[in-house]
């Protein structure tokens, strides 16, 4: 955790509360308490109303680690991010001014900070798991509209408050991991500003929550700044931050002191004495290396010993799986963050990306590199190039950046294209591609990568003159990539292609990279977010040109999902998000390959024969699942297949579900043909 990457001034507050239910039900006010098999935790970021702006990343890891660190016990640890924004979901949102959307495995479009949960607790969370303000008044009008109510009338306070906390209650039983149980502690992270207008429902419902499940299912961590003026490390901000959240009828059990250097004995017993904690209720959060080593600060500093004897934790049933798993995860963990301190040869990628002004972008890209860097023991040396700079209008009009651009791309190791939408800057990316695939450096395209890396071989191997997408270039020849038929283009949110879905093998992928990658197996599970494919009548032009190969389809073996070169040490492309399904101690396939590639062809097939004995999917089985009217296939094709590993959900007759299906796409190629492409003018600003 760096203050580099994080402008901090230096009269900021911060703050995160955690409330954890236990499912002991001795320590509940009455035996039949609803809340006897229910966990929780709850981080909402709080600020001063004198000061600017929250620390959500000191937050965040906070809160993630406090998980991990419960993990490691055997405990079930789940989480929910409350956002007070009126947005349904970040669907919609620009990523330049939220950060990357974060796809989850039900197709659930949410805040990156749901990423970091599922990477550091290695769980799989749902859509209910990211609150809005949207989504809680939307689903309190559709109660009033319904009648719910009785008649009365609908307020903020008891009602909204109400709706929140019995979200919580509904989401924290839902399994998140492999053992399909209920988790034992629930994490709550609230964003925004408390004192705003948008948090106030959400700071009230918490305040209530804490009567509602009894103080012994409940504890705050409350995180400050601590700022350097003169040398000297400052308290006020605490004091003050304390005292207003009192205010809020929230009392602190821990106050967690962000600091850029290790918090001073004298500090500590000085916020001990004024803020009316013990001094091991204080704990020092400074500067580290990296964010992986947090969990392992707040553990020397006594943090879980503290909240398993606040909580009674140490009474929870934890059966002895569960207890080896969670002392194996500690050793590994450490080990991690051992061994990547004591690496010294680095790789070199270079980003090429659309969004790179805000870096939180692609969030989960530059984790997923990071993990893939640590598996192959090197440090990760990531350069960002904004794909405009490296067209050739940028030469007029700003030579150094230009040339700056082409010099990091030439240099790099390997390049990575990853997602977006919109024109600008797609032609710097093809540009990208073709000095990957003609210089044999390691290439990685991620969804807008992979269409992009389509478009350049129609272009330059199969000689297809203006090749081009549909949305880059409506009115281009040989659209090689097509609006799906299926989506509508003119509701934005939530109607691509989401979520979790399998990618099936052809036939002779044997010696397949990818394949290879995702352990040999028929059937590989990524998460999708997108509206475009490519076009069906293209694939054997485009496959005839020996060198590329569709080396993965969809469930019905109609899209195509994951392409591959055969004469090049590593170049591949998803037309999916393998980045939102990484995890620290189980790198992502495609991105592992990238890295192990750039490091060199021994590194590439140690990995290779590694991943073949031990890959194993991020998912539970429970979320290997289609709908049943996806799984079928299309009959005038003649191809049927039945894949092991892919189970449906529900049952439809396959001619009534192909008759439909056709009126279906018949109704939107015909919306298309009207279409005059509005739409199109808003693929820049949207995601």
């Amino acid at each position: 955790m760096n203050c580099a990457d994080v402008n901090l001034p230096t009269t900021l507050i911060s703050m995160l509360t955690s409330i954890l239910l236990t499912k002991d039900t001795s320590i509940l006010d009455t035996p039949d308490s609803p809340f006897s098999n229910w966990s929780f935790l709850y981080d909402p970021d709080y600020i001063h109303p004198l000061l600017s702006q929250p620390l959500p990343t000191s937050c965040l890891s906070l809160a993630s680690s406090t998980g991990l660190l419960l993990k490691t016990t055997g405990l079930k640890v789940t989480a929910i991010k409350i956002d007070p924004y009126m947005n349904i979901d970040a669907g919609t949102m620009a990523p330049t001014e939220h950060g990357e959307v974060y796809v989850l495995n039900d197709g659930g479009e949410t805040d990156l900070d749901l990423g970091n949960y599922e990477r550091y607790l290695n769980i799989s969370l749902g859509r209910d798991n990211n609150v809005t303000t949207g989504k809680v008044y939307q689903h309190v009008i559709e109660r009033e509209r319904r009648g719910d109510y009785l008649g009365k009338t609908v307020q903020i306070i008891p009602h909204l408050t109400n709706a929140i906390q019995d979200w919580i209650e509904r989401v924290s039983k839902i399994p998140v991991d492999e053992t399909g149980e209920e988790p034992d502690v629930c994490i709550i992270e609230l964003g925004g500003t408390v004192g705003d207008i948008e948090s106030a429902p959400f700071v009230e419902a918490m305040r209530q929550f804490q009567f509602r499940v009894g103080h012994d299912n409940f504890a705050l961590i409350y995180v400050s700044l601590i700022p350097v003026v003169g040398g000297e490390q400052k308290t006020k901000p605490t004091q003050a931050g304390v005292r207003d959240l009192r205010g809020l009828g929230l009392l602190p059990d821990l106050i967690a002191c962000r600091c850029e250097h290790p918090l001073l004995t004298a500090t500590m017993e000085k916020v001990s004495m004024f803020c009316h904690v013990s001094p091991k209720q204080v704990v020092g959060v400074h500067n580290v290396s990296s964010t992986y080593h947090v969990p392992l600060l707040l553990r020397d500093q006594g943090l879980l010993e503290y909240l398993q004897k606040r909580l009674n934790l140490g009474e929870l049933p934890v059966s002895q799986e569960l207890r080896a798993k969670g002392e194996s995860l500690m050793g590994r963990w450490r080990a991690l963050t051992i061994g990547q301190e004591r690496l010294f040869d680095s790789v070199a990628i270079v980003l090429v990306g659309k969004y790179t002004s805000l870096q939180d972008s692609y969030m989960s890209v530059v984790k997923s590199l990071e993990h893939a860097s640590m598996r192959c023991d090197r440090k990760l040396v990531l350069h960002w190039v904004d794909s405009s700079d490296l067209e050739p209008q940028g030469e007029v009009s700003d030579p150094v950046r230009y040339h700056d651009a082409w010099r990091a791309v030439c240099s790099a190791r390997g390049i990575l294209v990853p997602g977006g939408f919109g024109h600008r800057g797609t032609e710097g990316m093809i540009a990208a591609v073709k000095w990957a695939r003609e210089q044999k450096v390691p290439y990685l395209g991620i969804c807008l990568g992979f269409q992009v890396a389509v478009i350049e071989w129609a272009r330059n191997v199969c000689h297809l003159q203006g090749a081009n997408s549909a949305e880059l270039a409506p009115e281009t020849s040989h659209p090689v990539i097509c609006f799906m038929p299926e989506i509508s283009k003119t509701q934005m949110g939530g109607t691509m292609r989401l979520g979790l879905r399998p990618t099936v093998f052809e036939p002779d992928t044997g010696s397949s990279k990818l394949r290879r990658l995702y352990g040999g197996k028929q059937v590989a599970w990524e998460r999708h977010r997108h509206r475009y494919e490519v076009e069906p009548k293209y694939v054997d032009e485009l496959e005839a040109k020996r060198g590329l190969r569709f080396v993965g389809k969809d469930e019905r073996g109609e899209r195509m999902q994951m392409l591959e070169l055969d004469d090049h040490p590593y170049f591949v492309a998803l037309q999916a998000h393998p980045e939102f399904c990484s995890r620290p101690l189980n790198p992502s396939p495609p991105f592992l390959g990238l890295i192990a590639a750039a490091c060199g062809g021994s590194v590439l097939a140690e990995q290779l024969a590694l991943s073949e004995k031990e890959y194993t999917a991020p998912h539970p089985e429970s979320a290997k699942v289609i709908p049943a009217s996806e799984a079928v296939t299309d009959l005038a094709k003649g191809r049927k297949q039945a894949i092991d590993g892919i189970r449906v959900r529900g049952e439809v007759k396959e001619e009534e579900s192909l008759e439909t299906s056709g009126k279906m796409m018949g109704k939107v190629h015909l919306k298309e043909n009207l279409s005059n492409g509005s739409a199109n003018g808003l693929s820049e600003h949207l995601p």
